[in-house]
């Protein structure tokens, strides 16, 4: 095995520029596919992060589609859910750790000589601890603030920072929301964009009974967000969800519901579906490379069959087999792939992280990704070194040593 890899070596090392040449496709397809799957698992670390920065455990129940005239809506098209569904969850539905009406609205928001266009959401004082937010300051309003409708708020920290300039605690500072006045009791710490690239704190939260009867003139919802206590009860709670509101909403069986429920999971996989097509996408374009790149390695070992037809025929005569002279070639294929899949592979650890310096794209490499370009890389050895090594194998020895 050793004089084997020695002389495959000094085949290579004879035509330098001609072998770096050849395995320049390979480089190129083992590169692509290191910095593919990289972006790709990069893009879906990013998106779980986001998905998990909006709370744990989330269940969203949305407004389902509504027909009127032939025209069906989509997701919250129309606000359908009521207080009473609400409550009704709240003292029927077991395993929940939380559950919160949502009513938003876009304002203009008002203080110390500014103002900016906020969304304003009106919750349960349930909200905060689905959605996992933390305070820097102040803290949450109460169940006795949200049943007296009290005009208080807390605030994001993209929108304070707006309102009241850098690293100013807003706590106890007035808002002007469609010139009702509401006091600030809490500053939220920052969670950055989520994973459909929104601000999540460029907001104001406040009692959905304040948002609705003092701002918005709202009495439905089109959607609550709600929190199992634990991941193993997601499926429980949301098929007793379901149960519960087709029971109020009395939608008898075999007709559509009125309301869809997502939970956390189903929009982490959304999320990721267009990752998934660039992925595979950047994967077939490395596909077509490894392809050439293979094609460039039979040529180049036709051409060393060619050029090297009288070297085979003195093996054969002094006793050298047929399967000794093709495990020869084929040895020398499949080093000149592994040589070229060892560089791509480099070459592929060296672009990932300059495109996340760059360009800003999240990249993250996987060992599983290696290992695959590596057998990858040695496969393609394989299948495109064989032909040339079986012609070789096949020689005459006359023939062979005739041959000039």
């Amino acid at each position: 095995m050793l004089a084997i890899f020695k002389t495959a070596l000094r085949a290579i090392r004879r035509n330098l520029l001609r072998s770096a040449l050849t395995m320049l496709g390979i480089i190129v397809g083992i590169a692509a596919v290191i910095v593919g799957v990289s972006m790709g698992n990069g893009a879906k670390a990013e998106v779980d992060k986001q998905i998990a920065s909006m709370g744990q455990n989330l269940l969203i129940i949305f407004s389902g589609n509504q027909s009127r005239g032939g025209v069906r809506g989509g997701f919250g098209s129309d606000a359908i859910l009521t207080e009473g569904d609400y409550n009704a969850l709240r003292s029927e539905a077991s395993g929940l750790g939380g559950i919160s009406p949502e009513v938003r609205i876009n304002a203009t928001v008002a203080a110390s000589g500014e103002n900016t266009p906020v969304p304003v959401w009106g919750v349960s004082d349930d909200y905060v601890n689905i959605r996992s937010w933390r305070f820097r300051s102040g803290g949450n309003f109460t169940d006795t603030d949200v049943r007296t409708a009290r005009q208080v708020c807390i605030i994001g920290t993209t929108t304070a920072t707006t309102l009241f300039g850098e690293g100013v605690d807003p706590v106890g500072q007035m808002v002007r929301i469609r010139n009702a006045p509401f006091t600030i009791i809490g500053w939220l710490a920052p969670k950055g964009a989520n994973a459909f690239g929104q601000d999540q704190d460029d907001l104001i939260i406040m009692p959905y009974t304040s948002t609705m009867k003092r701002l918005s003139g709202d009495t439905k919802f089109r959607s609550f967000s709600a929190q199992a206590q634990s991941a193993d009860s997601i499926v429980y709670v949301q098929n007793q969800i379901g149960d519960i509101l087709r029971q109020r909403h009395r939608i008898t069986p075999g007709k559509a519901d009125d309301f869809v429920i997502r939970s956390q999971q189903e929009m982490s996989d959304f999320a990721n579906a267009n990752n998934r097509i660039m992925t595979i996408l950047i994967g077939f374009f490395a596909g077509i490379s490894l392809v050439v790149g293979g094609i460039g390695i039979m040529n180049i070992m036709l051409m060393s069959v060619t050029e090297r037809t009288r070297e085979i025929g003195i093996r054969l005569a002094v006793g050298a087999r047929g399967r000794d002279v093709l495990r020869q070639f084929l040895f020398e294929a499949v080093l000149l792939s592994l040589l070229g899949g060892a560089l791509g592979i480099a070459t592929g650890f060296w672009l990932a992280p300059l495109l996340t310096k760059f360009a800003g794209f999240p990249t993250l490499i996987s060992n599983t990704s290696v290992i695959m370009a590596f057998a990858v890389s040695g496969i393609i050895g394989v299948v495109f070194g064989y032909f040339p090594a079986l012609k070789a194998s096949r020689l005459d020895p006359i023939d062979a040593l005739r041959y000039e």
